[in-house]
């Protein structure tokens, strides 16, 4: 029995990280790192493969060229069982050791092992043999992964997906590849990989196309099927389209986007590490990066927000996870450095980052609860939305503070130092600090240990502000104190004054590295209102009022009580039977389902789901959501200016348990049955929304929005003030995005639909 690491995650990670979870070690003796990063110089492989989907098969011939630094003269590789390979290489041998089996998103493999003759470096391999798994279908719940399928490799009539996973070629362990790939296919099918197409040629009875990979990988993906091919050069990138059927349109809006992409991601970052990258469509939904290109279902390339949202982060991946490799055993920085400067910096562009940056406050707010916290540092891969509130949210937040901390030209001269010195290597989040450091001119290890070791997140409260006339202006103090338990945190807090007369707010920044912090600001103008944190640039834990209340709360709740309708007709009973069930073992500790018959009061230990217009606490939800210009009208719902009528839709509603503002209370009624199951599985993708309304049995979403936050403890109105007045605050002074994207082209505004 070989050892397998210990974290075999891979079935439910982004492409990138496949082969660094999931290979298996299969090294005795012991092999010289020659680059000082924890790898080996990398193994070519130069393949020659023929596909025949028929009969859901390959035949494979690879000449395997070892590194030079390679001395052992047995060395061993792991193979998808049932290929049977044999050497064709004289005075080479080869023997099958054992098997290992199959582990969840891993086939069965078998292990060999291969002597070499002294002074032989190179060998060839022939194997041939059926890889068919199905695709795996999994709707998990709140805390588990998001809903996916997946297959540990495949090859079949509708196409073929072998990742570096499948084990489909040799896999050394530890080894980065450079390689070249041959593949024969049927008439009319054409192949996808790595690196650049160095050959390809369509003939009546075959297609045969060549991708070579000089630049080193971490395994070799070989996806295949029918396509219709759109491709467009630019300075000597060749960006390319796969499309399942032809869509002209479509496959020119991604394109443009790539077009467009790229160049802002070099002029931040550095120079793209690949001499193409391809949008491939796959033969069922997926949302994949692999060097050089993304796989994305049928579905999700025709999504309207894809193409401004999902699509550049897959981009920017090539530079983070793809270009740069994540030491995943300790700690996956690439999912927050990606998302921020993708999802994030792309919202920044269009004056929405404090948005942005309050969403991701407000997920890990409502999820990161008890015993879910870990470290940065420990994060691996999102298997849940906790983890994703840690691994992708906290740590884009650690970015944000880290950028703040330095300065825009210093964070972005780290970034390009860190790609330039690591590309195509390994690399840790220490060697991150070490970038950072030098390019700063400062020990970065206090900041460092603090974000990435440390569980938990500060909160802050607000008290005693005062402000006193002086001669040329006015002097406004107050408290800020740091009231969670354990340690306190050292922050730079950004501080915002409002003052009467004056468009734009006063502005400075406070550094607190103790318990309470107090501060004095002398500012030219009566000052009206105070802001803490304004523009949420601080990583902490959001006090309930700061946030409005959003499906999250009741999605990330420890304990949460379903209340069924017995008034509701059989029919839709039993749908939102089956729609409480569903969140049974799905994640909350503990899951009560109850008629509302068999409840006296709402609970106000637990989040309430209050299920069906016939409920008999209907009138408690809608009291709690009246803040919030939500009224029950006859047959029909108003929510602000929209009137929602009752029939063939469906309605999400969330506002404060009126007995615990620590809880949420849900709203969840319809008139289709036929909608539920539906919105079992969609309604977790809206978690940041506070109220979604969806249409028929699809169900289709119609309308969604964010309640405003009312009276935040981050705020402190003067007491000459009008409080009921409602003072604004003043304009903030604008941040510049990092980069910004090329000048606009015809297709712009059909990009951002």
């Amino acid at each position: 029995m070989i050892p397998v690491r210990s974290i075999l995650f891979n079935y439910i990670l982004p492409a990138y990280m496949l082969i660094a979870l999931s290979s298996v070690m299969i090294f005795d003796a012991d092999i010289s790192h020659a680059d000082g990063i924890g790898r080996a110089s990398a193994i070519h492989h130069d393949l020659k493969v023929a596909l025949s989907p028929d009969t859901h098969s390959l035949t494979a011939e690879d000449t395997i060229t070892l590194p030079d630094n390679q001395s052992n003269r047995e060395i061993r590789f792991a193979l998808h069982q049932g290929l049977s390979p044999s050497v064709l290489t004289p005075d080479v041998h080869l023997s099958e050791l054992s098997s290992e089996p199959a582990r969840p998103g891993l086939p069965t493999i078998d292990i060999y092992r291969v002597t070499l003759p002294a002074a032989t470096r190179s060998f060839t391999l022939k194997y041939s043999g059926v890889i068919y798994h199905p695709i795996d279908t999994e709707v998990p719940g709140r805390e588990s992964p998001p809903v996916r399928s997946d297959t540990s490799g495949l090859i079949s009539e509708e196409g073929a997906y072998l990742s570096a996973s499948s084990f489909w070629h040799p896999y050394f362990d530890e080894e980065m590849v450079t390689f070249t790939l041959t593949v024969t296919l049927p008439p009319g099918w054409d192949a996808v990989s790595q690196g650049f197409r160095a050959a390809h040629a369509r003939n009546k009875g075959e297609t045969i196309v060549q991708w070579a990979s000089p630049e080193t990988q971490e395994g070799i993906w070989l996806i295949a099927a029918r396509f219709s091919e759109y491709e467009r050069s630019s300075g000597g990138l060749m960006y390319m389209v796969f499309l399942r059927s032809p869509d002209n349109a479509l496959a020119e809006k991604y394109l443009e986007a790539t077009a467009r992409y790229i160049p802002m991601y070099e002029k931040l970052i550095g120079p793209y590490p690949y001499r193409k990258f391809a949008l491939v469509e796959n033969f069922w939904e997926t949302g994949f990066g692999m060097p050089s290109f993304t796989l994305l279902g049928s579905k999700i390339i025709r999504f309207p927000f894809i193409i401004t949202s999902s699509y550049p982060h897959e981009i920017l991946h090539n530079w983070w996870g793809n270009g740069v490799f994540p030491d995943i055993a300790r700690g996956n920085w690439s999912e927050g450095l990606t998302a921020y400067l993708a999802d994030h910096m792309l919202k920044e562009q269009q004056g929405s980052g404090a948005d942005y940056r309050q969403e991701s406050l407000q997920k890990y707010t409502d999820y990161v609860l008890g015993n879910r916290d870990f470290p940065i540092a420990e994060f691996r891969v999102k298997h849940s939305p906790s983890s994703e509130a840690i691994g992708y949210g906290k740590s884009l937040m650690f970015f944000h503070m880290l950028r703040l901390e330095l300065g825009d030209n210093i964070f972005t001269a780290g970034l390009r130092d860190f790609y330039r010195d690591y590309k195509f290597r390994l690399a840790s989040f220490d060697d991150l600090r070490k970038t950072f450091e030098k390019a700063s001119g400062r020990d970065l290890r206090e900041i460092f240990d603090e974000w990435l070791l440390r569980t938990g997140a500060p909160k802050l409260k607000l008290r005693d502000v005062a402000v006193a006339a002086e001669k040329d202006g006015y002097l406004l103090t107050g408290l800020i104190e740091q009231v969670q338990p354990g340690k306190t945190y050292r922050l730079l807090i950004p501080l915002a004054v409002t003052m009467d007369g004056k468009k734009e707010a006063y502005q400075t920044s406070v550094v607190m590295d103790k318990r309470i912090l107090e501060f004095s600001l002398r500012v030219p103008a009566q000052p009206l209102r105070l802001d803490v944190d304004p523009a949420f640039d601080l990583f902490r834990r959001l006090d309930r009022d700061e946030i409005p209340p959003a499906l999250s709360q009741a999605l990330g709740a420890k304990k949460i009580l379903l209340i069924l309708p017995s008034a509701a007709n059989s029919a839709l009973l039993r749908a939102y039977r089956n729609f409480a069930d569903t969140f049974i073992g799905a994640g909350p500790d503990s899951v009560e389902i109850r008629l509302d018959t068999q409840v006296a009061k709402l609970p106000s230990d637990r989040a309430v789901m209050i299920l069906g217009w016939q409920n008999l606490f209907v009138k408690e939800a809608m009291t709690s959501l009246s803040d919030y210009g939500v009224a029950q009208l006859k047959e029909s719902l108003r929510i602000g200016k929209d009137i929602i009528p009752h029939e063939n839709y469906s309605v999400v509603l969330t506002s404060r348990h009126p007995g615990n503002r620590e809880m949420a209370l849900t709203l969840i009624a319809t008139t289709v049955p036929a909608a539920l199951p539906g919105l079992a599985v969609k309604i977790p993708h809206y978690n940041k929304y506070s109220y979604i309304v969806f249409e028929g049995n699809g169900p289709t979403n119609t309308l969604k929005g964010r309640w405003r936050a009312l009276h935040s403890p981050m705020t402190s109105f003067m007491k000459e003030t009008d409080v009921a007045a409602k003072v604004e605050m003043a304009e903030l002074l604008p941040r510049p995005p990092l980069a910004a994207l090329p000048a606009e082209t015809s297709i712009d505004k059909e990009l951002l639909k």
